[in-house]
């Protein structure tokens, strides 16, 4: 069986930086035409001039591939509206990425308070600079597994009544309360879905001892949810779109007494995405998810390149771990066999 699709994107992508950024850049540059990435380095990319730097980085670790990765800037309390727009006007920075201080990797420096940054937000809606959100809160008294319903209650949806036009993105959806609530949606807010997220639930995590490699931000949930956000995504709803959140950590950083939130997928991630889509009898919707739904909401062209995906009567192989120079990275195990691969 094989299936040709528009070259997807990746609407949502941790590839760190300097040797890992090298190591990991063409597990993701191979199979994607762009990329949205991540600004939560150490330290972040909080200028455009940050963001200009980290993009020549990138691609210097994945020349050879057409590939395009697409900047954001770590927001804060004190980004400057101006720096933005100017970013922005002239191509360097696709969007701004808002991270609740301390709700996960690297994000200590983030948002303690949104309404504070209401005017940077509001210029972001007037020059159509869209908003990625990691959707929790952080307050202690909130259980792990409620912070995403929580934030989507008493965060995203007063900032969305405040600035209506603000294109906002949702990022991995992990509960059945926010699928809903984008589902219902008026206006212009879109959200990405994680293949690990449409696989573990939080079983996968703590029975039979707790497993690190399952470990991310925001948490696995219940079965219930993982399946409300499995269906959101081989919906073919134009809201819902490709966004891995690979995230590599070296072993020594994720096999600890406080080891790092976050799934490496990049190398498997087209056929775990396409495993999922068949085995739910909706494979013809792939390519509106992974290639057609993003560009949309972003105002962007599709790639004109194509991708071919193939499913073998075998498994597909796939190593363990990847090698870097900080150590192995564990590539993610979806604990079963993977017949798809990209041609």
């Amino acid at each position: 069986m094989r299936i040709t699709i528009r070259r997807p994107d990746d609407w949502h992508l941790h590839l760190r930086d300097n040797d890992m950024l090298n190591a990991v850049g063409p597990e993701t540059s191979r199979d994607f035409g762009r990329a949205i990435a991540m600004p939560n380095l150490v330290p972040p990319v909080l200028t455009g001039r940050d963001a200009a730097a980290y993009r020549e980085r990138i691609l210097a670790a994945t020349e050879g591939h057409d590939f395009m990765p697409l900047m954001t800037l770590y927001l804060t309390e004190d980004t400057d509206p101006a720096d933005i727009a100017a970013a922005h006007a002239d191509g360097i920075v696709t969007a701004g990425k808002l991270y609740p201080a301390g709700a996960t990797t690297n994000s200590t420096d983030g948002v303690r308070d949104v309404e504070a940054i209401t005017p940077l937000l509001e210029k972001m809606a007037e020059i159509g600079c869209p908003l990625c959100i990691h959707g929790e809160v952080v307050d202690e008294d909130v259980d792990i597994f409620d912070r995403e319903a929580v934030f989507v209650d008493t965060v995203l949806d007063p900032l969305r009544t405040r600035i209506p036009e603000l294109k906002i993105i949702l990022e991995h959806l992990t509960s059945k309360e926010a699928v809903q609530y984008v589902r219902e949606a008026t206006g212009p807010l879109g959200a990405t879905i994680t293949a690990h997220h449409m696989i573990i639930n939080r079983d996968t995590i703590l029975v039979g001892g707790i497993k690190p490699d399952y470990y991310c931000m925001p948490i696995a949930k219940g079965e219930e949810h993982r399946l409300a956000v499995r269906e959101a995504a081989t919906s073919g709803e134009a809201k819902f779109f490709l966004g891995t959140d690979s995230a590599p950590h070296p072993a020594s950083n994720k096999y600890t007494a406080a080891g790092g939130a976050g799934i490496f997928t990049a190398p498997k991630a087209m056929p775990l995405y396409a495993h999922m889509f068949e085995e739910d009898g909706r494979l013809e919707n792939l390519e509106a998810f992974a290639s057609l739904n993003g560009p949309a909401h972003y105002d962007l062209p599709v790639n004109t390149a194509m991708m071919t995906l193939e499913k073998s009567d075998t498994p597909t192989e796939w190593p363990e771990m990847l090698d870097t120079s900080q150590g192995p990275v564990k590539i993610f195990d979806p604990l079963f066999e993977t017949h798809w691969r990209v041609v």
